[in-house]
């Protein structure tokens, strides 16, 4: 088969497409023809060599894909056939024509969604599903803080938290992107490029803060996070784009508002933990894709031989929600 291989750690030049060995399943998994997968910041981290797949996964790059059953092993014959149209996350090998998906972590496409848009829900969706809600123990009426509104898991968890009854409000770089974000039903959208967030935050919320902080950005936003978060405040970070190093940093507003601070990533976590995620999931979010209240958000389809052109795309900051790669026959 063929796959995006990185010829050596570095930039989006590296990444080109040649033949690899198809790879071969257990009887707990299940053989897909991957017909899309979408770009993570996760493969930008990966192919610069700073990310490496968990022990086991597959070494191609690519988080989630969309696509056909091939194949199934002994333990799934009659739940999944071949031809079945499915979509999942997983640990590596998205870039390829094939990948092997463990069982429970197939999820059926909405009958009118294309191979496009359910490759563009797996890994943003679940993270943002994960964070909010297992982790952030967002409850209905309460206001959420999310860094980097226009990214991936920002639209999927704007989405998540007004479909929960919570409020969204986020933070993004660009007038356009506030926009977009207000569109998707946030009630506020700040522009740190104007300055800093916090205030801006308590005034929108008449002095209250919010009860979780979704952030992606790290060093740079630790202590306008801890101002504006109110009693019994949840931190949850997903990244650290902007560094993991405090200079000085004060546990005061911690102990004091008795916060929650919790780091997490979802590739690394256990098969285990993975599935009752993609259940718990799928329990509350399908039902919402088919009705329309839950929708993926995709920025640009690139054809997957353009991909050095996608991964730069999504080095420039740009996009407003998920870049997908179609995976042409």
């Amino acid at each position: 088969m063929r796959a995006v291989v990185v010829k050596e750690k570095g930039g989006a030049d590296q990444l080109v497409i040649k033949e690899v060995a198809k790879p071969s399943y257990r009887e707990d998994e299940i053989l897909v023809r991957v017909k899309a997968t979408a770009v993570n910041r996760a493969d930008i981290a990966q192919r610069e060599g700073m990310y490496p797949p968990p022990p086991g996964a597959s070494p191609i790059l690519g988080l989630e894909f969309a696509g056909v059953v091939e194949e199934v092993g002994a333990e799934y014959q009659g739940k999944w056939h071949p031809g079945d149209r499915v979509f999942g996350l997983l640990a590596g090998g998205g870039y390829a024509e094939y990948a092997v998906v463990p069982g429970e972590l197939v999820l059926p496409i909405p009958e009118h969604f294309s191979f496009e848009e359910a490759a563009a829900i797996p890994e943003v969706f679940l993270t943002a599903y994960q964070c909010l809600f297992w982790i952030g123990r967002l409850q209905k009426g309460e206001t959420v803080l999310i860094h980097a509104g226009a990214s991936g898991v920002g639209t999927a968890a704007i989405q998540l938290v007004r479909a929960a009854g919570a409020t969204a409000l986020v933070t993004v770089g660009s007038e356009e992107k506030q926009k977009f974000c207000l569109g998707l039903g946030a009630k506020h959208a700040f522009n740190y490029r104007d300055g800093a967030f916090s205030d801006k935050v308590l005034e929108a919320t008449d002095g209250q803060g919010v009860d979780v902080v979704l952030d992606f950005v790290g060093a740079p936003y630790w202590q306008q996070n801890l101002k504006v978060l109110r009693m019994g405040g949840r931190l949850v970070f997903i990244s650290a784009l902007g560094g993991t190093k405090l200079d000085q940093a004060s546990i005061g507003a911690i102990l004091g508002k008795r916060l929650t601070v919790t780091g997490t990533t979802l590739r690394s976590r256990s098969l285990a933990y993975k599935e009752e995620l993609n259940r718990d999931f799928a329990s509350f979010a399908l039902p919402r894709f088919v009705s329309g209240e839950l929708k993926p958000i995709i920025d640009r389809v690139y054809p997957w031989t353009e991909v050095k052109e996608a991964h730069r795309y999504m080095e420039q900051n740009k996009n407003k929600g998920k870049i997908v790669l179609r995976i042409d026959e």
